[in-house]
């Protein structure tokens, strides 16, 4: 298969790194606007498979251009593009994913082109990064092993192992979506009722081992199209691990008014926006380097089978590849989305339309394939007879 990925940034390289492993892939064209730090990466790779192209992913024809030459079309850009991509893809009849963008309408948008897909024989996954994504192929797997689900909670975090004061955390993909997360309302259900909460609340202690007692709140986009998959659960939530007192201080931030996209004030004799100023100050000071990231993840599904009250857990985590420099929400987030693509370019997943992650990803295959990557997804499950009184 020939896979297109658009985006040469962190997870880009990665999806391409990864892709280059595949004997099915035959060839690999990564593009991005600037073509020089791709070409780079490339050269590092030592291989023949991958070509660079120069893409202005605003030009929609240069777009759709440069997705026709692949059978698959890896969407790394920023979720801004993800409709775009999306239309262009089917335009020219090539399957695409994206990492995801469930914020402001995108995903939901995308999901009205099934038809066109259909018409197309293309098949479009979004919103596969690891939250949404690999969280939703966990509970789509776990769900398909219960008769009736009930409660559904998804704990996910990408935090530094060796966490620096103040703010105990490093930037592992960008601040924007950071503080969209933050700021955008949080779909969830409760007793049955679809709600939303404000995020950065909901704070509760969350423990892992090696990590010890951490802190997770609820932040937006995590449950992504879960409450429509499974809209009859009791309960659905989605919240974001971080050291304790992180969701505190961003809460101020917020309250203050710092990650607000419309917040300008004059300064120096000129207008600025507040969020662009905090933005270019965090990420410096919260930039990677060196530090070594973890992601965690642990994803609950509980229900009924068989008259039994059964619950099925699963647990990652993740530390940064120092040997090759990759981040572990790069390796956590970039396998999720090549192994899905590889997985519609073999055939695996052979629907066509838009589909949610949960309802069309293999997820026995997709753990199989994780840990072959080095990244272990523990399934364990425990059952407690049901006891009915008459």
């Amino acid at each position: 298969m020939k896979v297109v990925v658009l985006g040469a940034g962190l997870m880009g390289k990665e999806v391409a790194r990864d892709l280059v492993r595949s004997e099915d892939v035959k060839k690999i064209f990564l593009a991005d606007v600037s073509t020089a730090p791709a070409k780079e990466f490339v050269n590092s790779l030592n291989t023949d498979k991958v070509e660079v192209v120069q893409l202005d992913a605003e030009d929609d024809k240069a777009l759709r251009d440069v997705i026709s030459h692949g059978d698959v079309v890896v969407n790394a850009l920023f979720y801004k593009f993800n409709e775009r991509v999306a239309k262009a893809a089917i335009d020219a009849g090539v399957h695409s994913v994206d990492l995801g963008g469930h914020i402001g309408g995108i995903t939901e948008s995308i999901f009205e082109l099934h038809g066109q897909a259909v018409d197309k024989g293309v098949t479009i996954i979004p919103d596969l990064g690891v939250a949404p994504g690999m969280i939703n192929i966990l509970t789509g797997y776990g769900a398909t092993k219960i008769d009736s689900v009930e409660s559904i909670k998804l704990y996910v975090g990408g935090i530094p192992t060796t966490p620096q004061p103040p703010l105990h955390y490093i930037r592992v993909f960008s601040l924007d979506g950071v503080f969209d997360h933050y700021t955008e309302p949080s779909k969830m259900i409760q007793k049955g009722m679809l709600a939303e909460v404000e995020s950065l609340t909901g704070l509760e202690p969350i423990y892992f081992d090696e990590f010890g007692v951490l802190e997770a709140f609820y932040t937006s986009g995590g449950i992504s199209t879960l409450y429509k998959t499974f809209p009859h659960v009791k309960t659905l939530e989605y919240k974001t691990i971080r050291y304790k007192g992180h969701a505190e201080q961003f809460k101020l931030l917020a309250d203050l008014g710092f990650l607000d996209k419309n917040n300008t004030v004059e300064a120096g004799g000129r207008e600025v926006n507040v969020r662009e100023v905090t933005r270019e100050v965090l990420e410096k000071k919260l930039d990677i380097g060196n530090n070594v990231d973890a992601v965690l993840l642990r994803a609950i599904i509980s229900g009924e089978k068989s008259e039994e009250q059964i619950t099925y857990e699963y647990e990652m985590v993740v530390r940064k590849d120092t040997e090759q420099n990759v981040t572990a929400m790069a390796r956590a987030t970039a396998n999720t989305i090549s192994i899905v693509a590889q997985m519609i370019g073999k055939g695996l997943i052979g629907e066509r339309g838009v589909f949610a992650p949960e309802t069309v990803v293999p997820g026995r295959e997709f753990i199989q394939e994780m840990a072959s990557r080095g990244v272990d997804i523990k399934e364990t499950s425990h059952r407690s007879s049901m006891i009915v009184k008459w």
